[in-house]
């Protein structure tokens, strides 16, 4: 999606931290005056097997999970906290590796001009929340204008304000005049995209000081794009060398890097060129998926945002024709992808939708494109945590990872549909939704 690419203004997200409940913030500042937080659940989901084990205890101590046990044999002990489940069905929360939280589903052109890093900022705080309310623990957010997700990613972290993990990319890196500059104004307001950087010299320092400015990732747009006025989405944007430039930066420096890549030429430049991950990948063919296949790259498809566009999306007609065009194809090539074996994380584009409507991209995989109920759960789970580089940290229940936990109140096996409507949300040991959560 396009970034509203401003000048870096930047609001302190302490006046927008009252989100974050009393209730929750006491819990995240006293929790380790509880011994332990014992999870009583009816049944827990181990999204590797698909089994489930009935009448668990997730023992929880501080952030993290300490112990996974037979609720007979945990006895409460003074101090210890006790988060009844009853039934439900419980499971590591799910993880979107492609989101933008300071942005919102408004694509009218205007808007789109008078936006700041200020009101991108509060943004940030609103949908951060949302998001995690929503069941998802984890998320990359893959461009932002003014490094506002930097902060907001330190506000979380500092416990200002409630979402959440997150890695960021900063500002993307984009082409003159492609779909990451900024291409609403005339020449004579001389506006340029965040990111915009053209020739292996420029793009080497802007991965440098994306990541001086605190970027986790690096994300880039190898094609055009759909919602941005005057490129094609089936068009390369950077060259083979610009790219291959970037990833060797990248990958020397610890960060890995996102594609956004919609044409064919380009997920196949960008795959060679060593990216870690092409974003959307609509026009992927045979050529691409071998090579992807060959290099182990992830596919992150955004899928439910057609859907969800083409009945309730108001576009300006620059933007609606790409949208009808992209939408014609994407789903059948992606599920040609899925069906060669090419690895997929779960991603959304959320801002391109409402964000809390994640888990809908999940009934698109079973539903739509014929993917296991299991499969896709490990989109949104393991697989997503591999690509971020947090196998050791989530995406399954297991001691020694985050105390990541949400509940459902039937096993989503039987139905995907069920994680649209997470009752029970615990990030790093601390409640967020359901019995004892204060951030409601």
């Amino acid at each position: 999606m396009i970034l509203r690419q401003r000048p870096a203004v930047y609001l302190c997200l302490a006046l927008v931290g009252a989100t974050l409940s009393t209730a929750a913030l006491a819990q995240q500042q006293e929790k380790t005056a509880a011994t332990r937080t014992l999870v009583r659940a009816g049944h827990v989901l181990d999204v590797k097997t698909g089994k489930v084990s009935d009448g668990q205890t997730i023992v929880v101590a501080g952030d993290s999970i300490q112990s996974i046990e037979p609720t007979a044999s945990v006895i409460a002990g003074p101090g210890d906290v006790v988060v009844n489940l009853g039934g439900m069905t419980v499971m590591p929360g799910l993880i979107d590796v492609h989101t933008h939280l300071t942005m919102n589903p408004d694509f009218d052109p205007y808007r789109e001009l008078i936006s700041t890093s200020a009101k991108e900022a509060i943004n940030g705080v609103v949908n951060a929340r949302t998001t995690l309310m929503a069941g998802f623990t984890s998320v990359r957010n893959v461009g932002a204008s003014g490094f506002v997700d930097v902060d907001l990613r330190d506000a979380i972290n500092a416990g200002q304000v409630p979402g959440p993990h997150m890695l960021v990319s900063g500002p993307l890196l984009g082409i003159t005049g492609g779909h990451c500059d900024e291409n609403l104004l005339p020449i004579q307001y001389h506006v340029v995209g965040d990111g915009v950087a053209d020739g292996i010299a420029q793009v080497q320092h802007q991965v440098r000081q994306n990541i001086k400015y605190g970027a986790d990732l690096i994300k880039i747009c190898a094609t055009g794009g759909v919602l941005s006025k005057g490129d094609d989405p089936q068009a390369s944007q950077f060259t083979l060398e610009e790219m291959q430039a970037i990833v060797a930066d990248a990958h020397r420096l610890g960060r890995k890097v996102a594609a956004h890549a919609h044409g064919a030429q380009g997920i196949l430049w960008a795959t060679e060129a060593g990216v870690d991950s092409i974003e959307h990948g609509s026009y992927i063919d045979d050529a691409s998926i071998a090579e992807m296949k060959k290099r182990g790259t992830y596919l992150v498809p955004t899928l439910y945002l057609e859907d969800w566009m083409l009945e309730n999306g108001h576009l300006p007609p620059f933007y609606h024709q790409k949208m009808v065009d992209v939408s014609a194809v994407a789903k059948k090539n992606i599920k040609h992808a899925m069906e060669s074996g090419v690895k997929i994380a779960l991603g959304t584009d959320a801002a391109v939708y409402p964000h809390g409507l994640n888990a809908h991209e999940l009934d698109v995989y079973v539903n739509q494109l014929g993917m296991s109920p299991l499969a896709a759960l490990q989109t949104a789970t393991v697989n997503a945590a591999d690509l971020m580089g947090w196998t050791a940290k989530t995406g399954t229940l297991e001691p020694g990872k985050w105390a990541d936990i949400i509940g459902v109140e039937k096993n989503p096996l039987d139905d995907v549909r069920v994680l649209q409507d997470v009752k029970f949300v615990m990030k790093a040991g601390v409640v967020y939704k359901g019995e004892g959560g204060g951030a409601k």
